[in-house]
């Protein structure tokens, strides 16, 4: 008959507390408590605890792996990200593994989960656009995995971040749209709970402000965003009485949607309906007209994630919350008048 091993897991069941409490409180760490440390190594001797020397030594001897969780790897921006995080930590000695959540937190969820088990040394993420609750990202930081947010992030006392200026980069934007004749300047983004989506908007706003330009909440649309509800909310946004003059799009899947249905109306671009979109693919400049589009510094931003991450591996315990500045390349699509 086998004898069951006593675990870890055994131990904080018993005790109530994480998994990642017992570990520490066995290496004797300072984050824990002096009495729950002997309570853990009490109970551990009279369960006759012992670590698995085994795993331990087969985990040593593993790659160092980081695990990079994304929401949709379709879109250039994510997948340029994900290039120069690969790019970055096989310079330094990691393999990657990525998964892409497709904008669903039970994905997102099951990956962290699946990351958990591989035992990763640390992960990136990116939320979806679902996300509310962050718990499994804090099972998994409990546990001694680090975690470095991009783009879309969550607990800034928490984790580091690497952010893009979008409240500078939509400022500036809507500021040339309004220089160059337009008025009535519709903002479509994703949906407000993501940090993202309330920087970019913010830039807008402050820019209608300092012009003195009345705020139309009908035309400010934030909600959740695929091809097909982008391009819902461009007909809806364009089938208004007073028809706005122009558009800021919050992603490329925007920013082509509203392109699309502002020319399939017989509408000129961007004499009838002037266009900027937050884009990061080379498709803006094949179009006709060209699309002046606000351009993320994806490659800086994902090599910037991952040497965070690296650093936290490394022994650096503070948390970093970086802004890459973003590009307004100006073309075609925006200025009424020059």
């Amino acid at each position: 008959m086998t004898t069951h091993r006593t675990s870890l897991k055994d131990l904080a069941k018993e005790l109530g507390v994480s998994i990642a409490t017992i570990s520490r409180a066995l290496r004797d760490s300072h984050e824990v408590s002096l009495d729950m440390r002997q309570r853990v190594k009490q109970l551990a001797k009279e369960r006759n605890y012992r670590p698995n020397h085994f795993a331990q030594n087969l985990r040593l001897k593993a790659p160092k792996t980081l695990g990079v969780v994304l929401p949709n790897l379709v879109t250039h921006y994510y997948a340029d990200v994900l290039d120069s995080i690969e790019d970055y930590a096989i310079e330094k000695g990691y393999t990657v593994i990525s998964a892409n959540s497709h904008e669903d937190v039970e994905r997102e969820k099951a990956a962290i989960e699946n990351f958990i088990r591989m035992q990763v040394d640390g992960i990136i993420a990116c939320l979806t656009q679902e996300t509310e609750t962050y718990d499994h990202f804090i099972e998994a930081n409990e546990l001694g995995i680090p975690i470095v947010f991009f783009a879309r992030t969550c607990m800034p006392e928490r984790f580091s971040s690497v952010v893009s200026a979008g409240d500078v980069a939509a400022q500036q934007a809507t500021e040339h749209l309004i220089k160059t004749g337009s008025r009535r300047i519709a903002f479509i983004g994703g949906p407000n709970k993501l940090d993202m989506v309330r920087r970019r908007k913010h830039g807008y706003l402050e820019a209608l402000r300092e012009n003195n330009i009345p705020i139309d909440r009908d035309i400010v649309r934030c909600e959740n965003i695929n091809r097909d509800s982008a391009r819902k909310i461009v007909e809806e946004v364009l089938g208004r009485k007073e028809r706005p003059d122009a558009i800021l799009a919050f992603n490329d899947i925007v920013t082509y949607a509203a392109f699309e249905i502002v020319k399939s109306k017989g509408l000129r671009i961007p004499q009838d309906v002037a266009i900027v979109g937050f884009s990061n693919t080379e498709t803006s400049t094949l179009v006709e007209p060209k699309l002046t589009v606000i351009q993320d510094q994806s490659h800086l931003q994902g090599e910037r994630a991952c040497e965070l991450l690296i650093n936290q591996l490394e022994g650096d315990d503070k948390i970093h919350h970086e802004v890459i500045p973003m590009l307004l390349k100006i073309r075609e699509s925006s200025a009424k008048k020059s």
